[in-house]
């Protein structure tokens, strides 16, 4: 990742789709069953982009780039020519308990990888990362997540981040136990009538 590359960038991507092309090319494919490309693809293709995934939302445009890619490799011939998919992408990558062939979904991993920083955020309060995006942004009430920041200028991969993380955060579940984070005298400003 280029320093101070803007990271909506679709351009950003473009060494990911290299890597993916190069790893194509010293494959034989003509050689390999469908079977051996899928596991290829399983483990080699889908695993390339996680570490620019587990930081930055994967663009939808790149998403479907990296998927043809797949999908061209998987039912392809000798080379890239067209040959007809014989099955849903959708379906390709369900569970193999659900009838599918268990090759992951990029968009789906791609959350679950956001959603990681999100869990993090709350489990880990001392590490200095989290530290920093708490004095800058604050957070909500409970400490499950970063205040919404709204400011228009440097703060939007941790708004990307904190995006997905609404969607985890409604799962995360909280048991009381030595009292040390519980406190019941003191809820948000509510006064108790009497």
């Amino acid at each position: 990742m280029p320093l101070g590359a803007p990271f909506k960038s679709i351009g950003v991507w473009d060494g990911i789709e290299e890597r993916f092309r190069k790893r194509l090319a010293m494959w034989k494919r003509q050689y390999i069953s469908k079977g051996g490309r899928i596991t290829l693809i399983r483990s080699t293709l889908s695993n390339l982009p996680i570490y620019y995934m587990s930081i930055f939302h994967l663009p939808r445009a790149v998403r479907l780039r990296l998927e043809k890619i797949q999908r061209d490799f998987l039912w392809g011939g000798g080379s890239l020519e067209q040959k007809p998919h014989l099955v849903r992408w959708s379906i390709v990558c369900e569970d193999k308990s659900k009838g599918g062939l268990g090759v992951k979904s990029l968009g789906l991993f791609n959350k679950a990888l956001l959603g990681k920083w999100a869990w993090r955020f709350a489990n880990e309060k001392k590490a200095l990362w989290n530290q920093v995006i708490r004095r800058k942004y604050g957070e909500e009430i409970g400490g499950w997540r970063s205040c919404e920041n709204r400011e228009a200028f440097g703060v939007g991969m941790w708004k990307a981040i904190n995006k997905v993380g609404q969607l985890v955060t409604p799962y995360f579940g909280f048991e009381v136990g030595d009292g040390k984070n519980v406190r019941f005298g003191k809820i948000s400003g509510v006064v108790p009538a009497l």
